[in-house]
């Protein structure tokens, strides 16, 4: 037969097994399609109870706790902040530039005052009594000190003969006649107990080496190679089974949820639309085609005419207020004519007129 497939550059045309890139198995294989369904039934009661308790909290959120929080910042800040801010402002501040006032009034003028022409004067005239007194001391102790110094070296000298034939030579002669031949012997038998400890380590230690031997084979016979057999041969086979159980089980897991979330978008989407359909747009419709030609209705027949009788009333009470309210100060005019007569009208003044042409309008209109 002619093989109709193309072959590939650097490979065979014979068909040969190729293996998978992460080197898994026909077990895994196996097992990962029952795993995941398993994993999928337990967790899509999960995630749909998850997605509507986030569309709950969500839906908490923005209608209850964000004006409850905005209310209670408000509240706060009217019973706590303002108050304290006005109290700080209109009482704590002028109170306290009141005290600082007071305090640099009564305490700090008279303090400067009193450190400048009290304190500042007796400090100079104790400053230069105490220099002068410590002139003098220190001539005094200069001459003490002159003193006792050529006596200290006299007592010296003398010390120093002394120390030299009483202590240093003696114990010179000491060190050179009695410590240096001891000190030899000493040294001598220090050697041989040395060369003695050194054959007595050596015996020691071949008899440690010995016994470490044993002891090394030993444990290594009954504990070490029992216990590289059992880690080679059952734990690490185990350990690789649980990881790869482990690591498909977490595949599924995110699998899973990934799943689990697409299916309660679509069951949200599904009952948003049901909720939609039977709910909202019933009630769009009823809104809009009965309400609100019924509310048009109401308000070009009732409501609009009510309001024009109402502004027509209104208007109408404004007038005779007003009638009545020129008729009363009509009738007062009138009392005041009657009872003191005619009032004094006074010229009126143009005041951008001149001083002189002012005049001359008085004098005319007299």
């Amino acid at each position: 037969m002619v093989d109709l497939e193309k072959a590939s550059p650097g490979r065979s045309p014979e068909r040969e097994p190729v293996p998978r890139a992460d080197g898994e198995g026909c077990l895994v294989v196996a097992v990962r399609l029952p795993v995941r369904i398993v994993v999928l039934v337990l967790v899509l009661p999960v995630r749909m109870a998850w997605d509507a308790l986030v569309v709950a909290g969500r839906f908490l959120r923005d209608t209850v706790l964000r004006p409850v929080g905005r209310a209670l910042a408000w509240l706060g800040r009217a019973l706590f902040v303002w108050p304290l801010v006005g109290l700080w402002r209109y009482v704590v501040v002028p109170v306290a530039k009141g005290v600082g006032w007071l305090g640099n009034v009564l305490l700090v003028v008279p303090a400067v005052w009193v450190y400048r022409w009290v304190l500042t004067p007796v400090g100079h005239a104790l400053g230069w009594f105490f220099r002068g007194v410590g002139a003098v001391l220190a001539a005094l102790g200069r001459g003490l000190y002159a003193g006792l110094t050529w006596f200290g070296r006299g007592v010296y000298c003398g010390l120093a003969w002394l120390a030299r034939y009483l202590v240093v030579v003696p114990a010179g002669w000491l060190y050179a006649w009695v410590l240096t031949p001891i000190g030899h012997l000493l040294a001598w038998c220090g050697r041989g107990l040395a060369w003695c400890g050194r054959g007595v380590l050596w015996c020691l230690g071949r008899i440690v080496t010995g016994v470490g031997a044993v002891l090394y084979w030993t444990v290594r016979i009954l504990l070490v190679l029992p216990a590289l057999a059992v880690w080679r041969w059952v734990l690490a086979p185990v350990g690789r089974a649980l990881a790869v159980v482990g690591r498909e089980v977490l595949d599924a897991l995110v699998h899973a949820w990934r799943i689990a979330g697409h299916l309660s978008r679509a069951v949200g989407r599904a009952l948003a639309a049901l909720f939609r359909w039977t709910v909202a747009e019933p009630a769009r419709w009823v809104y809009r085609s009965v309400l609100t030609p019924v509310g048009h209705a109401v308000r070009d027949t009732v409501l609009r005419p009510l309001a024009e009788a109402a502004r027509s009333a209104r208007r109408a009470g404004r007038q005779a207020l007003g009638s009545v309210r020129l008729s009363v100060r009509q009738a007062r005019a009138d009392l005041r004519r009657t009872l003191f007569g005619e009032p004094v009208r006074t010229p009126s003044v143009d005041r951008r007129e001149p001083s002189g042409a002012r005049t001359r309008t008085l004098e005319k209109r007299t």
